[in-house]
């Protein structure tokens, strides 16, 4: 956002609470290994791909390197109640004739199934850029859940549950989400996927050199404490944590609804939005546990970069915050960016499982939050092990981080991974709010992770430029 409007000629300042930029982008380091925090692979990099438009447009595309998965053995989902293993190749066509092979007497739901994904997508104008149309249009595949889509095509529940594992890419259970919003999230999986050269910190250090170019202003470890001299629904003056106040024609919030609510005066919003807001709820979170290949050791699975492994077919119980049994886990091992090559191991989490200690901060977290932590590391740690036993005496285990590490370290209310649950029906915040110069974007606007929270920036941008300029842009930079 900051750079889009900084291109449309706009004095721009960016405002961020962490210490530094980035957010859950942000790589950290423990015993010279680098992991990503909340970045782990994306979609969307192929040629013509909506990250890679997106990227164009800003003009930073060349400056970050997307390290595509070339073999389909790289990305595997496992169901381990059937004991079955299925790699998901590259491009929806190879997609489409791998999972005919794995289910041949199921080739018309699967036919199926990538024809509705590939509709909804091509009459989403908002995910093809040169199209220059502010928001997608209501489906009617919007109003419908992709569990009931996928119990009309097929009643194999191991098809099922291989057309929405990657549920836990936007963590929403299928009853929940509708299939036009899963299809708009998976189709960038579907093409390609990739990792990113120096993991999330290859996107922050491409918008940094951006940002000097363009003399874009920057204020970590700030934020906002004051909407101030408020006329005629518009605010006049923005009174920062560190005393100043600014001056500004326009504020795009990308922190989470709650933290708008928060901030919006009492009588300048009316119950129905507070209501709204209220009624959000919080997308999984993860727990996360770092993993490093002992030094003298060989990884036995080296061509295994992303692992799926999930106990149960059923999505719709795995992605439920009331599940009891053995969690999924999502195992993976991006190209070495520092001193060795990182493992993250990560699991759904739900707010509920840490309810208890959501008061307390690092560094004086009570034992009983303690013995939860090491519990789950246990517990991943045997998981992992019982799928792949190779792995027992050869990884070190780094460290290992909860909703809270992530609600802390992210400045997040609640530590999701994915903002809010972008659930079927639901009228998420984004766009003009009810103070005329406030707007709405990031993960929790439109769709989540960078793919949804760049979209919602150029959706709002747009409207902050106008259709003209932001035309001239996407002339400039992309269409040529």
């Amino acid at each position: 956002m900051s750079l889009l409007l900084s291109m449309g000629g706009k004095s721009v300042l960016l405002i961020e609470k962490s210490p530094t930029i980035g957010g859950s982008l942000s790589c950290f380091s423990r015993g010279g290994i680098s992991f990503d925090t909340g970045f782990h692979f994306t979609g969307g990099f192929h040629q013509g791909g909506i990250l890679s438009d997106m990227l164009s447009l800003l003009g930073i595309r060349d400056m970050i390197e997307p390290v595509f998965l070339p073999c389909s053995a790289q990305n595997q989902f496992v169901f381990e109640s059937h004991a079955r293993s299925f790699e998901h190749p590259c491009g929806m066509d190879n997609i489409t004739r791998a999972f005919k092979g794995y289910f041949p007497a199921q080739t018309g739901a699967i036919d199926r199934y990538f024809q509705l994904v590939r509709s909804v997508c091509q009459r989403t104008p908002s995910l093809n850029l040169r199209e220059n149309v502010i928001a997608p249009p209501n489906l009617d595949e919007d109003y419908i859940s992709l569990d009931s889509v996928l119990k009309e095509l097929t009643s194999d529940p191991l098809l099922a549950g291989l057309l929405s594992g990657y549920a836990m890419c936007y963590g929403v259970r299928p009853a929940e989400v509708s299939f036009a919003n899963h299809a708009r999230m998976v189709s960038s999986f579907y093409e390609s996927v990739a990792f990113v050269r120096h993991g999330g910190d290859g996107f922050i250090n491409a918008f940094r050199e951006e940002f000097r170019r363009r003399t874009v202003e920057i204020r970590c470890s700030t934020w906002i404490t004051e909407l101030a001299d408020i006329r005629d629904s518009r605010v006049g003056r923005f009174v920062l944590s560190s005393g100043e106040e600014v001056q500004a024609d326009n504020c795009v919030l990308t922190i989470h609804p709650q933290e708008i609510l928060r901030l919006l005066p009492e009588g300048h919003y009316s119950r129905a939005f507070a209501s709204r807001i209220n009624a959000f709820e919080p997308s999984l979170g993860l727990f996360s546990l770092f993993a490093v290949v002992k030094p003298g050791q060989v990884d036995p699975f080296p061509d295994a970069s992303i692992v799926s492994l999930f106990p149960d077919t059923d999505m719709n119980r795995l992605l439920d915050p009331a599940y009891q049994g053995q969690p999924a886990l999502v195992v993976v091992k991006p190209p070495a960016h520092g001193g060795g090559k990182g493992i993250s191991i990560v699991e759904p989490s739900f707010a509920g499982q840490v309810q208890a200690w959501q008061e307390s901060r690092r560094g004086a977290r009570p034992e009983g939050y303690q013995a939860y932590k090491r519990a789950r590391v246990e517990a991943i740690k045997e998981h992992l092990f019982g799928c792949f036993p190779e792995y027992r005496d050869r990884l070190d285990f780094l460290d290992a981080g909860s909703m809270l590490t992530y609600k802390e370290y992210l400045c997040s209310p609640d530590g999701s991974a994915y903002g809010v649950k972008q659930k079927m029906g639901q009228f998420n915040l984004v766009g003009k709010l009810p103070l005329h110069n406030l707007f709405a974007a990031g993960q929790s606007a439109l769709l989540p992770g960078v793919i949804g929270a760049m979209m919602s920036s150029l959706i709002v941008g747009r409207n902050l430029l106008g259709k003209e300029q932001y035309g001239q842009l996407l002339d400039r930079n992309l269409c040529h």
